[in-house]
């Protein structure tokens, strides 16, 4: 039963939680942490820890892309951010980031910089030579791109070596409804079946659109929009918004009743938002997400290259932006590897982020990702 409440006459409103909201049950077992596996995979790639990367140009660069994927995660280039526009972007962001230690005035001047930096034309051999560096690596390559330039940019990124591709924007879905006279919108069943690589798509928040997207085809479906470290203003300018344990609980058990519906497709859900720490972690995982999308958590790594700054693709949005820019890290940074897997002095969350994660399994019983989504969890009175 749905708990309802009535928000005045007439009309209920469905009670949602955030993962603030919901604790971790402890079980009747406890085992070593040395024989819990944080291991997780998707299509025929592997991966030591359940991470992506939010895929914004404050924490991924082509260099962070690789290091991520040497850390056993999965780093997201957005093809249509600095990297795809700009020769230079190093000494873009670099401007970027002066230009914000010496603003009086904050965000709005820096948000008006990255919408004029992204009124720069997409530039395909741009983009090409940032995901051949990933390539190189060896490590697995990943894009995203917007809804809207899905069609015109993904034969040249599959083409550059692109292995996982991820169509996000802040709420996607698949039925776009248009009218006559505008251009024909994505059809992304279509989209997704005529490409031999996985596709992840979202970002949504409720049962019904992430089955939806589940039926297209997608491999993934993120829940979420990217809504960590106080940056993502989409509640304010749009007053939309699901608090991330309800909706990722909704989108699992759309995954469930899919599973069901197919005979046996699986589909993941990866975690956008609310996530700032590694109980935060943890708890997503718990809620009955596959993996989880780090961004704010990720500016205090020293290979950041906006160096503790962050925002959210959405914030260049040429009309509305739905992401401010703000310095995250507050806190002296720490390389990628000891920021995921310790060792830590801080005893609130912001390091060790996957090394917590696997004793959170280990001192709750639970083996691997799979049945740790099975974990007891209360909600806060």
């Amino acid at each position: 039963m749905r708990d309802l409440v009535d928000i005045g006459m007439g009309r209920t409103a469905r009670r949602a939680y955030g993962l603030d909201e919901v604790e971790i049950v402890p079980s009747r077992r406890t085992r070593s942490s040395k024989d819990v596996s944080t291991a997780w995979q998707i299509d025929a790639y592997r991966f030591d820890i359940p991470l992506m990367t939010h895929p914004t140009d404050a924490i991924v660069s082509p260099a962070m892309a690789v290091a991520v994927g040497q850390q056993g995660g999965l780093g997201v280039i957005n093809a249509e951010g600095l990297w795809a526009r700009h020769a230079g972007a190093e000494k873009v962001l670099a401007d970027l980031v002066e230009a914000a230690d010496a603003d009086d005035e904050g965000d709005p001047g820096l948000v008006a910089t990255l919408q004029e930096l992204h009124a720069a034309p997409l530039q395909i051999d741009l983009i090409t030579e940032a995901i051949k560096q990933v390539r190189d690596s060896g490590v697995t390559v990943a894009a995203r791109v917007s809804p809207q330039h899905a069609a015109e940019l993904t034969p040249h990124l599959v083409a550059a070596g692109v292995e996982i591709l991820i169509v996000q924007g802040t709420i996607i879905s698949a039925e776009h409804v248009a009218r006559e006279e505008t251009a024909e919108p994505l059809n992304l069943k279509d989209f997704i079946a005529d490409l031999d690589i996985p596709v992840i798509a979202g970002g949504v928040h409720d049962y019904r659109t992430a089955m939806h997207l589940m039926r297209t085809g997608a491999a993934g479906v993120i829940v979420g929009y990217g809504d960590s470290g106080g940056v993502t203003t989409t509640d304010s300018a749009l007053g939309i918004g699901v608090p991330m344990a309800t909706a990722i609980v909704d989108a699992a058990a759309a995954r469930r009743d899919y599973l069901d519906e197919t005979g046996g497709r699986y589909v993941h859900v990866i975690a956008d938002g609310g996530i700032y720490t590694s109980g935060d972690i943890a708890k997503a995982i718990g809620c009955g997400a596959d993996a989880v999308m780090l961004g704010a958590p990720l500016a205090m790594a020293s290979e950041a290259p906006a160096k503790g700054l962050y925002w959210t693709p959405a914030a260049a949005h040429p009309s509305l932006p739905r992401s401010s820019v703000e310095r995250v890290n507050y806190r002296e940074p720490v390389d990628l590897k000891t920021l995921l897997f310790g060792p830590s002095s801080d005893p609130d969350g912001v390091v060790n982020l996957f090394g917590a994660l696997r004793r959170a399994m280990a001192k709750t019983g639970y083996s691997d990702l799979k049945e740790f989504q099975k974990v007891g969890l209360t909600v806060r009175s």
